[in-house]
């Protein structure tokens, strides 16, 4: 097969147009956006294919799942307060919020999920978050049991909204296939699943956004591990648990945010033994996960999350690297001893 944009646009004005006359009740770009989507599609595949990595080639998409439009030109659409102006509808469209941002709006993309629409419209924008952070720099430990735990002592409660919602998960998943393939009963079902899972995703997204923002605002430095996610999930015992919590997504969100507001996000490596490293003296120790408590030959006396909150956060002062003279003083500032800012 041979993919030609100039062939597929020139499809679409003289033979789907004509074939299909409700094409013409919406904006002409909404299709002609598809077909830009389409084209660096291809073109991804192919950088990828010449560079030898897993190329994914394009799929169509599947009616009902996932279904949005985009425009991404100034003049077919505009905001006034809490209306959204489309071009070609007759009506204006009414928000539940104003924009967030000012500035010149560049895009607008339109979706659907579990019976709602949502509008996502891309702002360039010269607004800044100016904030005076409370504390110069902080470690973050992220976990199962605790969802995170920071170097200054404070403790996040586990993220299991996917467990919470469970029982009724399952029941309703029973529900749909029970129900005959193609019937308006099996429909409903199907959407039942789809608004209990967007709600999961509604609360999980809230946690972490509370604890992104609150991360971002009150420190200058956030200092978080690497983690390895994706390997992380192979665990059967504890795939489910980690997923449920949303590590990844929680580190996106602290790093946008830290962009935005002009915070500096260090990174320690995922192979560190923050947990089985003492923070007072380096000492090494045998943690298994059972053992919540670090005891140590020095005295030291810790919870497990809390001292790898401590050595990730001596670490990734480390890595900030260039200046040595700052780093010392962001350590004097927290109050951490100096061993523990050596530890390998």
């Amino acid at each position: 097969m041979k993919w030609s944009k100039a062939a597929a646009d020139q499809h679409d004005i003289t033979v789907l147009r004509p074939e299909f006359p409700w094409y013409s009740e919406v904006s002409s770009r909404v299709t002609r956006n598809a077909i830009d989507d389409l084209d660096n599609a291809f073109k991804h595949f192919f950088r990828r294919v010449k560079l030898g990595q897993k190329p994914g080639f394009p799929t169509f998409k599947k009616k009902g799942t996932g279904d949005s439009f985009a425009l991404r030109e100034k003049p077919k659409f505009d905001v006034e307060g809490r209306e959204l102006r489309i071009e070609k509808l007759k009506t204006r469209i009414k928000m539940r919020q104003r924009l967030r941002f000012t500035g010149t709006l560049n895009q607008v993309t339109i979706s659907q999920r579990a019976g709602k629409f949502y509008a996502s419209i891309l702002v360039e924008t010269d607004d800044d978050n100016p904030h005076a952070p409370e504390k110069e720099a902080v470690g973050v430990d992220f976990g199962i049991k605790s969802l995170a735990v920071t170097s200054d002592g404070a403790v996040f409660p586990e993220n299991n909204t996917l467990k919470r919602n469970l029982k009724a998960l399952k029941r309703t998943q029973r529900r749909v296939s029970r129900k005959q393939k193609g019937s308006h009963r099996r429909a409903r079902a199907k959407l039942a699943v789809a608004k209990l899972h967007k709600r999961i995703s509604a609360q999980r997204q809230a946690v972490l956004h509370e604890l992104s923002d609150r991360l971002t605002r009150d420190d200058q430095v956030v200092c978080l591990e690497d983690l390895n996610v994706n390997g992380m999930v192979s665990n059967d015992k504890l795939a489910r648990p980690i997923s449920d919590a949303g590590f990844g997504m929680l580190r996106r969100m602290i790093e946008y945010k830290a962009e935005l507001r002009g915070v500096d996000v260090s990174f320690i490596g995922r192979f560190e033994p923050s947990s089985k490293t003492c923070s007072e003296c380096g000492q090494r120790h045998d943690m298994p996960l059972s053992k919540r408590t670090i005891e140590c030959d020095c005295g030291n006396v810790m919870d497990r999350d809390l001292n790898a909150a401590r050595n990730i956060l001596a670490r990734g002062l480390d890595t900030l690297g260039s200046d040595l003279k700052r780093t010392q003083e962001l350590r004097k500032t927290i109050g951490l001893p100096m061993a523990a800012m050596m530890t390998a």
